[in-house]
């Protein structure tokens, strides 16, 4: 079993550990990833389907039927449709996105990548998120340099950047909350 991490601790960590340990020994640790990548993405872009994990008063079942049809109309099949599905069942279906979290993050720290969350107000174009991505790599100087971009409209624009527990917040959002502090304090 691999060594716990900071990504790994908790139960979303636990499952993310033996669904990494069944991917390693499956040889599928890419396809697992890309599939647990969607599916973040499925659930971060639909409110339905991100209401159908959180809501404990939809059925086990049923929950785990809805998300199971999800994953088969997003193409996700195999180990992935199936832990996904295994989760559900256990009544788990909350911490599905925790647990992908905590398999990509332990994936990339394995092979020395270094995981940045950019948070946006809008989704950013693929030839942004390479200029993204190449400034990082040169900021950060390390080669491998892997990019976790989110949409969060309610930053209003700039971009949020998290890397480890650094944080550099340069969203419209929080230049407002600034000039009004400052705004508070000449009154």
């Amino acid at each position: 079993m691999s060594t716990a991490t900071s990504a790994t601790t908790g139960v979303a960590g636990r499952y993310a550990s033996a669904l990494f340990e069944l991917a390693d020994n499956a040889k599928s640790l890419d396809q697992v990833a890309q599939d647990l990548t969607t599916f973040r993405k499925l659930v971060g872009e639909s409110a339905d389907l991100a209401r159908l994990i959180a809501s404990p008063v939809i059925g086990r079942p049923l929950q785990a039927k809805a998300l199971l049809a999800v994953l088969d109309a997003a193409g996700i099949k195999g180990l992935t449709r199936n832990f996904i599905g295994t989760v559900a069942s256990n009544g788990r279906a909350r911490e599905l996105v925790a647990m992908a979290s905590a398999f990509l993050a332990e994936l990339a720290s394995r092979r020395g990548e270094t995981t940045v969350a950019v948070t946006s107000a809008v989704p950013l174009s693929p030839a942004q998120l390479q200029q993204l991505t190449d400034t990082l790599r040169g900021v950060l100087g390390s080669a491998k340099v892997s990019v976790d971009a989110r949409v969060e409209p309610d930053i209003l624009g700039g971009l949020v950047v998290k890397v480890g527990s650094r944080l550099f917040d340069s969203s419209i959002r929080s230049k407002l909350q600034r000039l009004q502090l400052a705004m508070k304090g000449v009154a």
